[in-house]
């Protein structure tokens, strides 16, 4: 594993979400105290998952024509800034608006970094590779959760939102000081947008892993922000309570990453994707059922495992596309966009659900989205595999015959 510009790489990201994580379970009671209802809670956070969208390909594109350090430089800045922003919300139109601007952030954040280890990634060790950021991205995330409840039973609001700019801040500094501007052996593609997003849509593979992608984040919504609904409503429930469950199932992720990222390069992706695809729904619709803390962290547990698989494999998947087709930033920035339409899909399908029939409803919806558009992109993939197969062993027919 190259050292440069990996691990400054990697404990960058870890810091920015580190601050990411801390907020995950004080934003919906945040805005729940702002007059935020079920759809208003899903548009704050699907404010945040449009501004991202909108970027994310513009970015990774631009990444590869124009080098990538700049750009994750200004997106940890914009972290800093919303971590200060936020606490000063005084509406929910406020508290959506400064949300869009975190998504503008978070453009510029995630997919650089997924270019990156794709960029550096060995032929046949992508799965392994792109396992090394998402640890950082969930061990971060997972440690965030705990580090903020406590905060925010001890000091209030403000100042979990403060620590957060302040990561922001140190990742910020540690990106600027320690990674090149230039990786080597990095080539940047003269290839338009338009003609990348084009060739993808002609593929069923490339559309495959895209679909899979965004049917499997639909589930992000009310997994992280319906929970601390279901769980402060227990007697004796507590924000760090709220932060252990959501930092279990964060942490077993990225325990299981480089497993199951090792798995995903050695044996069939598209039947770890089904598998994980249809245990993954079957555990979201068991979440409103739970009634005590230790049964809801055990299912959080599972739910993490599953995760690991299916990002695994996806980022695998991602990954040896961006190389034979597209450019590894361009790549990674429409496979961030099918992850954020994923989470903005769910926080509306969601949120609306939550108001009409109730809670368990709203992730009994989830559940079967995550089940229904999994399918659709595995089949896909299968067929994909198949007339890559069919046309290889046409050509070795051809080979034969021409040498005969």
């Amino acid at each position: 594993m190259k050292k440069l510009p990996l691990l400054p790489l990697l404990l960058s990201v870890f810091i920015a979400f580190l601050g990411i994580g801390i907020i995950v379970p004080i934003m919906p009671v945040f805005a729940t105290d702002l007059g935020a209802g079920g759809l208003a809670l899903g548009m704050i956070i699907a404010a945040f998952s449009i501004t991202r969208g909108a970027l994310l390909p513009l970015v990774g594109s631009l990444s590869d024509r124009l080098g990538r350090k700049r750009f994750l430089l200004a997106g940890l800045f914009i972290y800093a800034i919303v971590g200060l922003l936020i606490p000063l919300a005084g509406n929910v139109t406020e508290l959506v608006v400064i949300r869009s601007f975190h998504g503008v952030g978070s453009a510029m954040i995630v997919p650089i970094a997924m270019a990156y280890l794709s960029l550096l990634a060995p032929t046949g060790s992508e799965g392994r590779y792109m396992s090394y950021l998402n640890i950082a991205i969930f061990s971060g995330i997972g440690c965030g959760p705990i580090i903020g409840g406590l905060l925010y039973d001890s000091f209030g609001v403000a100042a979990v939102f403060h620590l957060m700019a302040l990561l922001s801040l140190v990742a910020f500094f540690l990106v600027l000081l320690s990674m090149p501007s230039h990786v080597a052996g990095e080539q940047k593609t003269s290839l338009g947008l338009l003609k990348n997003l084009a060739a993808m849509l002609h593929s069923r593979k490339t559309t495959g892993i895209l679909l899979a992608r965004f049917g499997t984040m639909i589930i992000m919504v009310p997994t992280m922000a319906f929970l601390p609904l279901i769980m402060s409503r227990w007697q004796d429930s507590s924000g760090l309570d709220i932060g252990i469950v959501i930092a279990a199932r964060t942490l077993i992720n990225a325990l299981f990453q480089v497993p199951f990222g090792k798995f995903s390069d050695k044996f069939s992706k598209r039947i770890i994707l089904l598998a994980s695809s249809v245990c993954l729904a079957a555990t979201v619709a068991c979440i409103p059922w739970m009634g005590t803390f230790f049964s809801m962290l055990l299912l959080y547990l599972l739910l993490g495992i599953e995760e690991a698989a299916v990002w695994a494999v996806l980022g695998a998947y991602a990954s040896i596309e961006a190389k034979k087709h597209y450019g590894h930033g361009t790549m990674m920035g429409v496979f961030s966009l099918a992850m954020s339409l994923g989470v903005f899909s769910g926080a509306v399908l969601t949120g609306v659900s939550l108001d009409v029939w109730g809670i368990k409803w709203a992730y009994g919806v989830a559940a079967i989205f995550v089940l229904f558009v999994s399918l659709i992109a595995v089949t896909m993939l299968s067929r994909s595999e198949k007339d890559s197969s069919t046309a290889a062993s046409g050509n070795a027919t051809k080979t034969t015959t021409s040498s005969e």
